[in-house]
């Protein structure tokens, strides 16, 4: 499977409002968080950014199943990570709560002088596959800040609606990032930190080559 198509810095663009154009490739899960409002009420998103080598694959699926929604991340400028996508997302929805929200990005929209893949493309698959699509930039932030808030803004009309249900603190449903990255989402303040030790409101240092 291929690496590098800018999770992480997506991850790190939303929650720190930079941009860090090396890292080391994500090992296991890392953690970040960030708190937005939404309908006047703090949404605490809790975000999982997991590794996008296949050795790491059954860790990942261990975050599907309490996965409110994901963000799908290919890189328009290596047909080979869009090609993976839908291998990835039929194991997604193999493991996955069915209600789970799927946005699917095309990252790295800033080198569209390298595009491998056509807008049109993206578009296509999202509708073949029921997703909400959209092109992002890490590098200039460019639908950073959509793609997360819009992701999150369905999951927390999903929970308004009894869809999940996040009374109970043992459930925490986690909004999976995941060729991707994972994300929570949990209406109210406050929180713990992730299992992988990040603290609430910034993003640990997490990998992978993007833009």
């Amino acid at each position: 499977m291929s690496v590098g198509v800018g999770k992480s810095c997506l991850l790190l663009q939303f929650t720190d409002k930079r941009f860090q154009p090396v890292h080391d490739l994500t090992i296991g899960v890392e953690f970040g968080a960030r708190m937005i409002t939404i309908d006047n009420k703090p949404v605490k998103l809790q975000i999982w950014d997991t590794a996008g080598q296949e050795s790491f694959r059954s860790i990942t699926r261990s975050y599907y199943r309490g996965a409110a929604g994901a963000l799908l991340v290919y890189d328009i400028t290596r047909r080979e990570t869009f090609n993976h996508l839908a291998s990835w997302l039929e194991d997604a929805r193999q493991h996955a709560n069915e209600n789970m929200t799927v946005m699917l990005i095309g990252n790295k929209c800033d080198l569209a002088h390298r595009r491998a893949v056509s807008t049109e493309e993206g578009e296509q698959f999202a509708n073949e596959h029921g997703l909400v699509f959209m092109e992002a930039s890490a590098k200039t932030a460019q639908n950073v800040e959509e793609a997360f808030i819009n992701t999150a803004g369905t999951i927390y009309k999903k929970i308004q609606d009894g869809i999940f249900d996040v009374s109970n603190e043992a459930s925490m449903y986690y909004f999976l990032i995941e060729y991707w990255q994972s994300f929570g989402i949990k209406v109210g303040c406050g929180g713990n930190p992730g299992p992988s030790g990040g603290r609430d409101g910034s993003a640990s240092q997490v990998g992978g080559c993007c833009s």
